[in-house]
């Protein structure tokens, strides 16, 4: 394809380890301001709330994380109005959050390896999950909800983002229960009314996947579980108009050492690269037989979206070769990326009548976090827009946005690089816009100049060129997972 990049580095190695750690300190503070330091100039039709979510403590009182994905969730709003912007962050006072600042140390086991202060014997048996809901934060039905796929929804003030309490989404989850942190926002699929679609799953032996369905107002449309032979990692899914589609990854849970107290649960993943994975086609409407269609083994965190056509149905997926963690346990922040398996984009086109899948990449560059248009959720989609390493080769932090037009090949980059370190891209259609990219890119990057993290403004159809503006915090925030635009302003008058 052919590649159009702005700021792009030249050399493989585009980043300093130093300058990427510096991502990773706990941001122990909240914060609630206008944001006065703004290169260029924010667009004055775009208003709204960007929503992130991701772990903001990387430590317990000086007791450090083993993993980040353990860390405490904090989340950050940016409001734009009238051509400014107001920033507000705040910790979601999860069970966890309060006793262990109250204690001063950690009290849960953390599912990717951190363990309380006292060794194994101070681990063994304790198997309480901490409830830390730091992965993905959206506004449905007036609630804005935090989310951690192993247990049950955080409710937040979305103008003070003060913590309301867990939620049970109308009933539908049982106390102890969980919901996803990947729900997908079908457009209007149906009679022209939008939803929000998400899932629970519980693995064993055999595995169950129940599908959630809800309107506008947040109430529960409909809701049905179907087993699934074998253990099941699921961290993401797509929809169409009549299908939820999963990737069954080919990987073992052996939960002794965690039991034992040893591993997290995470750590005692396995996986089986002579195994396929297994794409699980599901009915939206409950009806008729479930479909299990083998692939490549892969595995896969993140889809970018699906749809379907002609008999088939088209998955744009980030795929790896293995399963991406740490070998041997290291330090994540000494993490030597060129030991960890890189995420790439590949298109799985599924014919459902020969039950067959055809994998074939759309991008080398090591990419993840994809975005897209949200009305083309479901439907063909001519734009992608992925965190991408600055080099096309090798692996390394996310330091640039791909853009890729999937009609001409065409690809455009942004990069931070060397010393900006970005997060997931959310794209933000403009209002009245004609075009599927016209639109902004919003992105947080860590600045490892100014130590600090800046808000970033792109034009989706001019992704090369400058920034439309940047709005520099003052502070900085530790790296984030995942987020979300609404069009209503959670700002002060």
């Amino acid at each position: 394809m052919q590649t159009t990049e702005k700021n792009a580095t030249s050399d493989s190695q585009s980043f300093s380890l130093k300058d990427w750690q510096g991502g990773y300190r706990s941001q122990p503070q909240e914060f609630a301001y206008r944001i006065e330091d703004i290169e260029g100039q924010i667009p004055s039709d775009l208003e709204g709330t960007l929503f992130r979510n991701g772990p903001g403590l990387l430590d317990v009182n000086g007791y450090p994380v083993k993993h980040p994905f353990d860390g405490d969730g904090l989340i950050n709003s940016i409001a734009f109005k009238d051509g400014r912007a107001f920033f507000r962050s705040r910790y979601i006072r999860t069970e966890g959050y309060v006793a262990e600042q109250k204690q001063g140390k950690p009290v849960f086991r953390g599912v990717f390896g951190t363990q309380k202060p006292g060794g194994v014997l101070a681990n063994a048996f304790d198997l309480k999950l901490k409830n830390i809901a730091n992965t993905h934060v959206v506004y449905w039905g007036d609630k804005l909800l935090a989310l951690w796929e192993a247990a049950e929804p955080h409710r937040l003030d979305p103008e003070t983002l003060e913590t309301i309490g867990l939620d049970y989404l109308e009933g539908l989850i049982a106390p102890g229960g969980a919901f996803t942190a990947h729900p997908k926002f079908d457009p209007g699929h149906h009679d022209g009314q939008p939803r929000m679609v998400g899932f629970s799953v519980k693995s064993g032996v055999s595995s169950t996947i129940t599908l959630h369905e809800f309107d506008v107002d947040g109430k529960p449309i409909s809701s049905h579980s179907h087993t699934v032979p074998g253990f099941a990692f699921l961290h993401d899914f797509v929809i169409t108009p009549n299908y939820a589609i999963f990737f069954q990854n080919p990987v073992t849970l052996n939960p002794l050492p965690y039991v034992m107290g040893f591993k997290g649960a995470a750590e005692c993943i396995a996986f089986n690269e002579k195994a396929p994975t297994k794409i699980i086609v599901i009915p939206r409407n409950g009806e008729g037989e479930v479909q299990f269609i083998d692939t490549d083994s892969c595995f896969v965190f993140h889809h970018a979206n699906a749809f379907e056509a002609d008999g088939r149905i088209v998955i744009d997926s980030i795929r790896y070769g293995d399963f991406p963690s740490l070998k041997g346990g290291e330090d994540y922040l000494n993490v030597d990326f060129d030991q960890v398996p890189e995420g790439q984009l590949w298109r799985f086109t599924v014919d459902l009548a020969a039950g067959t899948a055809d994998p074939v990449p759309l991008v080398s560059r090591s990419v993840e976090f994809p975005t897209l248009n949200p009305e083309r959720v479901g439907l063909s989609h001519r734009y992608l827009f992925i965190g991408a390493t600055d080099s096309p080769t090798g692996n390394a932090p996310l330091q640039a946005i791909l853009k890729l037009d999937l009609e001409t090949k065409q690809e455009q980059l942004w990069s931070a690089a060397p010393r900006g370190f970005i997060g997931e891209p959310v794209f933000v259609p403009r209002p009245q816009g004609q075009s599927e990219d016209e639109g902004w890119i919003l992105v947080l990057v860590y600045n490892a100049e100014r130590t600090c993290s800046d808000l970033v403004i792109l034009d989706a159809q001019n992704l090369d060129a400058e920034p439309v503006a940047r709005l520099k915090l003052s502070h900085h925030i530790p790296y984030g997972l995942h987020g979300s635009f609404v069009e209503t302003y959670f700002g002060p008058a």
